[in-house]
């Protein structure tokens, strides 16, 4: 049994994440998946807690959909401190055991943690395999 950490936000809730899962699925239908949804960075325009609550929102419905379309075995969602490396390095230590991380982004040139290296400083940093996965925003549900 494989033991996987999705570091995810606004890709959380998009098809390429889920066929990536679907995938590992297949690979270990034993496998375990905790989804770490890092808050938003605060900005001036955002009301206190909203960032956590829209990262609470997004791991919550990641979590569901994972559950009930592919049958994953979702352990746990949880929400991260803003800054992508460090919640990675706050899961890691306060829940070791993972094998592998899933770095969920949007494409090149519109996403920060493309902007930062996330994807090979995270690997670097904590001697894990890291798949990248590289998906479009979901588009928004009508009203």
């Amino acid at each position: 049994m494989s033991r996987y950490l999705i570091v995810t936000h606004q890709t959380a809730l998009t098809s390429e994440l889920h066929e990536k899962v679907r995938e590992l699925v297949a690979a270990d239908p034993q496998a375990e998946f905790t989804i770490l949804v890092p808050e938003l960075p605060s900005s001036n325009f955002s009301w206190e807690g909203e960032s956590v609550d829209v990262a609470e929102q997004r791991a919550e419905a990641a979590q569901s959909l994972l559950r009930e379309t592919m049958r994953a075995n979702v352990t746990r969602a949880v929400v991260g401190v803003s800054d992508p490396l460090q919640a990675i390095r706050n899961e890691l230590e306060q829940h070791p055991g993972y094998e592998t991380l899933v770095v969920c982004t949007l494409p090149p040139g519109i996403s920060r943690w493309l902007r930062l290296d996330l994807v090979h400083q995270a690997g670097r940093k904590f001697g894990l395999p890291t798949v990248h996965v590289v998906a479009h925003a979901p588009l928004p549900t009508p009203p």
